[in-house]
C-alpha cells in the first residue's frame, strides 16, 4: 500500500527518465557529450601524470559505482570490513562525508558522531563496523588523517571510484541488479558518472542481486529489526501482514519499500530526498502506526522522539566466487608488499 510522498519529500524522479531514451534524454544529450569530454580529459590527465595520484604504504580498496543513486554499496563495505577483520587485517574506512557540514576537513568519525557534521552514511559505517573512520572531500587527506590516528593496515574507501587522486590496489564496482545502468547515457541525460566501459577495468563488478557473466552476485540476508532507541534485534517477520509507515531518505527508496513488500509488510511509503535531515514532525505520521526506517535514516532520527520506530538492519553476503577472487587479490598484494619489505601485513 502506498500514498503520495510526504510534503517534505523532494525525491528526484530522474531514475524513471534515465531508464529509457525519451524527449528528456534527447534534449540533454549535448550536455552529456560535454560531460563525457570533460571526464575523459580528466582521466587522461591522471593517466599521463599531469594530475597527481597519491599512493600510501597500506593497500587501498575502493568500493564505488559508475551510476548515481543507491546501489547497495554500504552493506558491501560493512561486509568487507568484517571479513577483513576475520582474515587478520586491521581495516579503516574513508568516505566523502556527504551531507556533513563540518567547518574543517578531514573529520574522524565515531558511532556517536553528529551526522549533521560528518554525514549520515559515515556514522552508520562507524557504528556498524566499529572500525576507525575518517571523512573529507579530499580523499588522500582523509587517508593520511586515518593513518595518523590509528593502526590500520588496509583502507576501504566508501565510494571514490572517480576520485583518481587516491591510488588504489583494488577496485570494486557495485551495480543495482534491478536498475542496472539505466539508458547507459552519461549525466545529465542518463545515470552514468563514467562510460559503461569503465566497468571492464575494475577488479570486480558486484551486482546487488543476480549477476551476469563476468559479474559477482550479492544477496541481502534475512533482515532484522531493532528499536530506534534500543539494541534488541527482532525478526522482520513480526510485521508480516501488518500496516506500517515506511520512511526512506536514501538514494533508491524503492529498494527499501520492495524489501518490505517481499516480507508481506503493507507499507505506507514516505520517500524523502537522499540525506534528508529529519525533524520531529516528519515522524508524527497519521494514522498512528509503527514506523519502519533504514539504518542510514536511523542515525539522523535517533535523537528525535518516536515511541514506535523500528530500524530495518540488512547484511550483505557476496557469493563464494567473489570471496575467492578477493582472497586471490589480497594474497597477491601481500606477497608483493612483503617482497618490498613492508612488515605490517597479516599472513594469509
Amino acid at each position: 500500500m502506498s500514498t503520495p510522498n510526504s510534503p517534505h519529500s523532494n525525491v528526484p524522479r530522474l531514475d524513471r527518465l534515465w531508464n529509457s531514451f525519451n524527449t528528456f534524454t534527447v534534449v540533454l544529450l549535448p550536455f552529456a557529450a560535454l560531460f563525457a569530454v570533460a571526464s575523459g580529459i580528466r582521466r587522461f590527465l591522471f593517466r599521463m601524470g599531469a594530475l597527481s595520484t597519491q599512493r600510501f604504504s597500506v593497500p587501498v580498496v575502493v568500493v564505488g559505482n559508475v551510476t548515481v543513486g543507491g546501489t547497495g554499496k554500504t552493506p558491501l563495505v560493512i561486509w568487507l570490513s568484517d571479513y577483513l577483520v576475520r582474515r587478520g587485517w586491521r581495516p579503516g574506512i574513508v568516505s566523502r562525508g556527504y551531507g556533513g557540514a563540518a567547518q574543517h576537513w578531514p573529520q574522524q568519525v565515531r558511532a556517536d558522531s553528529d551526522p549533521a557534521v560528518v554525514g549520515d552514511e559515515a556514522v552508520l559505517l562507524a557504528a556498524r563496523t566499529g572500525r576507525p573512520m575518517c571523512v573529507g572531500p579530499d580523499r588522500p587527506a582523509a587517508v593520511e588523517a586515518l593513518l595518523a590516528h590509528s593502526d590500520v593496515d588496509i583502507v576501504i574507501s566508501d565510494d571514490g571510484l572517480q576520485h583518481y587522486a587516491l591510488a588504489r590496489d583494488i577496485e570494486i564496482a557495485v551495480v543495482d541488479g534491478a536498475r542496472r545502468l539505466g539508458n547507459r547515457l552519461l549525466l545529465p541525460a542518463g545515470p552514468l558518472r563514467e562510460p559503461a566501459s569503465r566497468l571492464r577495468h575494475v577488479d570486480m563488478v558486484v551486482v546487488n542481486g543476480q549477476g551476469r557473466d563476468g559479474e559477482f552476485s550479492m544477496k541481502i540476508h534475512q533482515p532484522g529489526l531493532r528499536g530506534l532507541h534500543g539494541d534488541t534485534l527482532r525478526p522482520l517477520a513480526e510485521f508480516a501482514d501488518r500496516e506500517v509507515h515506511a520512511v526512506a531518505a536514501i538514494g533508491n527508496p524503492r529498494r527499501f519499500f520492495d524489501l518490505l513488500k517481499r516480507h508481506r509488510i503493507r507499507a505506507i511509503e514516505h520517500a524523502f530526498a537522499d540525506h534528508y535531515a529529519f525533524r520531529a514532525e516528519d515522524l508524527a505520521l497519521q494514522p498512528d502506526l509503527p514506523i519502519l526506517m533504514t539504518e542510514k535514516d536511523a542515525v539522523k532520527c535517533r535523537r528525535l522522539p518516536c515511541k514506535d520506530c523500528w530500524v530495518v538492519q540488512v547484511d550483505a553476503q557476496p557469493d563464494a566466487a567473489f570471496v575467492h577472487r578477493l582472497n586471490q587479490i589480497l594474497e597477491r598484494i601481500v606477497d608483493g608488499q612483503k617482497t618490498a619489505g613492508y612488515p605490517r601485513l597479516p599472513d594469509l
